[in-house]
């Protein structure tokens, strides 16, 4: 199937609201066009639907690459950022969006959006500076994991938790995420093992956080990396093979690695810790107009006028039409099911062609 048909298939899905479909779709027409800027576009609009925002990013991002001149891709690029609570990234694809399409109240709707977020993020950083001190947790609070040792004596912390971690894999490697807002990078000290990812966050006047499991399975260390962004340390560890991780810490308990199975519809998801400010059902009406306001030609313009019109219509109508279409081998299209329903309807060649019955 030619790249244009996937395309036009992808767009259908995604109006059909078959978003996971839809990324599936605009998959295989990139293998066929891997320099095609709209088709990553459009692939990060229906991976933002499913709520895949790292993907979606990915996704922008290359489109942008492809072509700097699509305020689209500017656009889904801040819509994702914003999700995933990169709000000074969003701001800035948003601004360069801006000024592509500057009659398009989108972007400074949600460069508001930003700005408010980045005021508040400010503000609690501000307050968290002030009030931090070195003082003994109540006793209410969750014990942290592990003995401070000092020379000969041992101590427990009863400090809590302090930073919430999560991870997502794919088939190549795994993404940990702590959620540790406002850190210098200056602060943050990760070390990579055979089998050991080892954090160390040391913020003056503070007990240090550590965080050092034994991994489930082996990891690259050369090949792994970390970011320390304004709300969160995402850390990539690189598989050594492609097995299935069912859990990110080393257990004893499981006697069996089930191999890696890449599947269509299982797509990485992103932890979001908090409601946005962003209208998701007017966003999804929005991008399923642009669909439908897209320029089409030819066959395929002809195709998406009768498919609209069939399915508005009601099932009379419907009926008209599948009947008149098969009857006449494709020659004639007819609504009126009181005009079509209790005859044959033959068929009907355009003029200067003559119709004829094949036989086998």
């Amino acid at each position: 199937m030619a790249s244009s048909d996937l395309e036009r298939k992808a767009k259908e899905a995604f109006i059909d609201d078959h978003f996971e479909l839809a990324v599936d779709l605009y998959t295989e027409a990139i293998a066929l066009s891997p320099t095609a800027a709209e088709l990553f576009a459009d692939r990060a609009q229906a991976n933002i639907k499913l709520r895949s925002f790292t993907e979606a990013v990915a996704d922008a991002n290359k489109a942008i690459e492809l072509d700097h001149s699509m305020s689209k891709a500017y656009l889904r690029k801040g819509l994702a950022c914003i999700e995933l609570e990169e709000y000074q990234t969003a701001k800035a694809a948003l601004e360069t969006g801006a000024s592509l399409a500057p009659n398009d109240s989108r972007f400074t709707k949600f460069i508001k959006e930003c700005d408010k977020r980045i005021t508040e993020e400010a503000a609690e950083f501000s307050t968290g500076l002030v009030d931090k001190s070195p003082i003994v947790a109540a006793p209410n609070n969750l014990p942290s994991v592990g003995l401070a040792n000092q020379g000969t004596s041992a101590t427990v912390s009863t400090t809590k938790t302090k930073y919430r971690h999560e991870f997502y894999q794919k088939p190549e490697e795994v993404v940990v995420t702590i959620f540790a807002k406002g850190i210098p990078a200056s602060s943050v000290v990760v070390d990579f093992g055979e089998q050991i990812l080892s954090v160390t966050i040391e913020l003056p006047g503070e007990e240090a956080y550590r965080f050092q499991p034994r991994l489930f399975g082996k990891i690259v260390p050369a090949k792994c990396r970390y970011d320390v962004m304004s709300t969160k340390i995402e850390i990539r560890l690189a598989k050594a093979d492609s097995t299935h991780w069912t859990s990110l810490e080393f257990n004893n308990d499981v006697a069996v690695v089930q191999k890696a199975t890449v599947s269509s519809a299982s797509k990485p998801s992103y932890p979001s810790s908090k409601p946005k400010g962003v209208d998701w059902d007017k966003l999804e009406a929005e991008m399923k107009k642009e669909e439908k306001d897209e320029k089409l030609d030819g066959d395929a313009a002809l195709n998406k006028f009768f498919r609209d019109i069939y399915l508005d219509a009601d099932e009379d109508t419907k009926r008209a039409m599948s009947k008149s279409f098969v009857e006449s081998n494709g020659t004639v299209l007819s609504t009126n099911w009181k005009e079509v329903g209790g005859k044959k309807v033959e068929g009907s060649p355009p003029d200067g062609m003559e119709l004829k019955k094949w036989e086998y």
